[in-house]
């Protein structure tokens, strides 16, 4: 090998010691991971999972997690779908309501950046974002799979480029599925539960679940109602030498002059700044456009995050802004996407070429307009053959073809017709719970939180919206979230079909929610939740509409998942009865003693003074009485509440009128707790364990609590001290462990 310079035998220097040292050699592989084949799966999993996207990967961990044979079938070749697969790895995670496994899938790959001491906020122009390269995500999830897989005791099988065909039924339960591999073969699956996690809701139909798209239902579905722009994301780095010849793009594509005028509006080679204001003034300039979704970079030694004056040194980025399809120039003359996309495979197919088309044309326009030294990435995805609609494209395309996404950014699909839907009105009124003075609006059966604006990509339009649900173009800014909200166990429950449930962008909610609930953090906690509700209507055989809330509450608590919007200073999160006072929370067992007095603020906006000021003098947390003596009338009221939300009908409800005021013990307690559930008078030794006398009056009641767990929170203790006051915090551990008693 021969070098004309010595400038040119650095760069090959500099280059060979970047990848010796800075990428492992799988990193462009795929990681090993539970991947079966359709002839080495089951014939039979307690669940099935529809869609390996970030909410479907999301279900199988927590559903495999809870003892649960799971299997995943992905139509791609990636999982992660929208996060990884579609490319969209800068987390929209405005309300920064991190927990469950979104918080572990996130802390790992922070674990990874650190090690390279990278930053992960690169991208919103905001340091305190997250962001991540989608291998370096897809890795990650593959390694929460197998660690998943290797501990439990029932398969997790995970099916690529394959999909669900058929869902067979007996009367209204599904209780199977058809799948088949891209080879064509198939086989039948028995399954207890099937989670719809597609992009598309594509399950619904084959499930016979009624179900909305666009602003119209089943079986009236109005075709040619819209939804939502699609985006063909494309992962584009810097490339100092020169961009490779194979990378290196020279004649336009057909359709490339109208592409020009669009991108023209967006970024220039001598557009602005961005200036920290909202809406975008545009056009903006190239090192701003890469600002926005801005990537760490695994293939550099250099580090960056998304400060302003680090905006020029940012290497690797996402082009997901004017290449939304169709975007500007609409569809039929209107925005956004007819509902026939959905049901039309052969349009859908079609539309997708278009966008395919539209994001590479900005490849041109990036290298023979802007003259920036930047391409695709060559370190993120590859197919070694072409996508099925690519193969006309001019042969000096082909290797940039190869390296997209394997998947668009699909931002709306069908959604579920439930008993429940959530609307826009619910969300705000929920986000506004212990702000402005309010008190507690918490949805009783939360299982994930949220937070983000109602944000539609086109078909924004009062003609586009669900009147029938109270809701106009006027809606999105009226009813935008003033803080985190939650989601209800219940939006993922089908009308009219059991053993089904959805756990992805397709709940029972208005377009409107789906434009604040179709963000990959909700997503992924979304599926969690699914996968709990499914892992525990398969092992108790109970049919998941009648699944009290309260049980799967508690799993998604110890499994580390927040879900109450209410904060106490006497209770952070490290407080041994903080998953207890957050279930209190959801079902007002008691009242605090003084609630947080937060100001309702723009969930957009990161740097709101008001707010900022309300955090700094404590008013955005409350104080529970963690340590208060608990009183009879509380009891009696906690008790009665407590009974509603497990569903209990043996025991017997507790009188509240007419009650003095007086301290409780723990053995009054406990008698109360006892009778309320009717757990009966077992002892079991339980005297012994727990030190009390056989003879004392409590010691039965105490004795039918123990042998249920339900007293282990003193098991470090000498004696049960039967006589001393009972805490307001020790009574709402009690009731979270009689509520859930197994």
């Amino acid at each position: 090998m021969r070098f004309n310079n010595v400038k040119a035998f650095l760069f090959f220097v500099g280059a060979l010691f970047i990848s010796l040292v800075f990428l492992p050699p799988s990193y462009a592989k795929a990681p090993a991971g539970p991947i079966a084949s359709i002839s080495s799966i089951s014939s039979g999993y307690d669940v099935v999972v529809a869609g390996g996207g970030i909410g479907g990967i999301a279900a199988a961990l927590q559903a495999s997690k809870a003892g649960a044979g799971v299997l995943v079938v992905e139509p791609s070749d990636w999982i992660g779908g929208q996060a990884l697969a579609a490319g969209v790895s800068t987390m929209d995670d405005l309300s920064r309501q991190r927990s469950g496994l979104y918080l572990e899938f996130v802390s790992r790959m922070k674990l990874y950046y650190d090690q390279k001491g990278k930053p992960m906020g690169t991208c919103y122009w905001d340091p305190r974002s997250i962001a991540f390269e989608p291998t370096v995500g897809r890795r990650v999830l593959h390694e929460m799979l197998s660690e998943t897989r290797a501990a439990g005791k029932k398969p997790l099988d995970i099916l690529m480029l394959a999909e669900v065909t058929q869902v067979k039924r007996e009367g209204r339960t599904v209780v199977g599925v058809t799948v088949r591999d891209k080879s064509g073969t198939q086989k039948n699956v028995a399954c207890r539960v099937l989670i719809d996690a597609t992009e598309y809701g594509d399950v619904l139909p084959l499930a016979g679940a009624s179900y909305r798209a666009g602003n119209s239902a089943t079986p009236f579905l109005n075709q040619e109602a819209m939804i939502q722009d699609i985006t063909w994301v494309v992962v584009i780095k810097k490339y100092p030498g020169g961009i490779p010849l194979q990378l290196r793009v020279t004649r336009p594509l057909p359709g490339y002059d109208g592409a020009k005028r669009n991108y023209e509006s967006f970024v220039t080679a001598d557009g602005m700044d961005f200036k920290g204001v909202y809406p975008v003034a545009l056009p903006v300039n190239f090192v701003s456009h890469n600002a926005y979704r801005g990537l760490p970079d695994s293939s550099t030694p250099w580090k960056y995050d998304g400060r302003r004056e680090n905006w020029k040194h940012i290497s690797k980025s996402g082009v997901n802004w004017g290449n939304d399809y169709p975007g500007k120039g609409g569809w039929n003359g209107r925005t956004g996407l007819p509902v026939r996309y959905l049901e039309d495979k052969e349009l859908r197919a079609a539309v997708e070429k278009d966008a395919f088309i539209k994001t590479l044309h900005f490849l041109y326009y990036i290298q023979n307009e802007l003259n920036e030294n930047w391409s695709i990435a060559d370190d993120e995805y590859y197919s070694a053959e072409l996508p099925a609609f690519a193969g006309d494209l001019p042969k000096e395309w082909h290797e940039i073809a190869k390296r997209m996404p394997p998947i668009p950014y699909v931002r709306e699909s069908r959604r579920i017709v439930g008993d429940y839907v959530l609307t826009s009105r619910e969300l705000i009124k929920n986000s506004l719970s212990y702000r402005d003075g309010q008190t507690s609006h918490e949805f009783d059966d939360a299982i994930a939180i949220g937070g983000y604006i109602l944000d539609l990509h086109g078909a924004d339009t009062d003609s586009d919206t669900e009147w029938d649900l109270g809701e106009k173009a006027l809606s999105a800014s009226m009813n935008r979230p003033r803080g985190p909200f939650q989601v209800p166990m219940r939006a993922m429950i089908p009308k009219n079909v059991e053993g089904f449930l959805a756990a992805e962008k397709n709940l029972s909610m208005s377009r409107l929610s789906a434009g604040a609930l179709r963000l990959q953090p909700i997503c992924m906690m979304v599926g969690q939740a699914a996968g709990a509700l499914a892992a525990f209507s398969a092992k108790n055989s109970l049919p998941l509409r009648d699944v009290p809330p309260v049980k799967v509450q508690r799993t998604l608590l110890e499994a580390g998942v927040v879900l109450s919007l209410c904060k106490y200073t006497d209770v952070p999160p490290e407080h041994p009865y903080f998953n207890a006072v957050q279930l209190s929370n959801l079902h007002g067992l008691i009242e605090p003693i003084e609630p947080p007095h937060a100001p309702s603020f723009n969930i957009s906006d990161l740097d709101d003074p008001v707010l900022a000021l309300a955090v700094i003098k404590g008013a955005d947390k409350g104080i529970f009485g963690v340590d208060e003596i608990l009183t009879s009338v509380e009891m009696a009221s906690m008790l009665n509440k407590a009974r509603i939300a497990a569903r209990v009908s043996e025991g017997r409800p507790q009188k509240e009128k007419d009650l003095q005021d007086r301290f409780v013990t723990r053995g009054i307690f406990a008698d109360a707790v006892s009778l309320a559930f009717g757990f009966g008078d077992e002892i079991k030794n339980n005297a012994k364990k727990l030190r009390i006398e056989p003879t004392h009056r409590f010691a039965k009641a105490v004795g039918a609590l123990d042998s249920r767990g339900i007293l282990d929170l003193y098991k470090s203790e000498k004696e049960f001290f039967p006589a001393r006051p009972i805490t307001r915090g020790e009574a709402v551990e009690i009731l979270m462990r009689a509520m859930t008693v197994k």
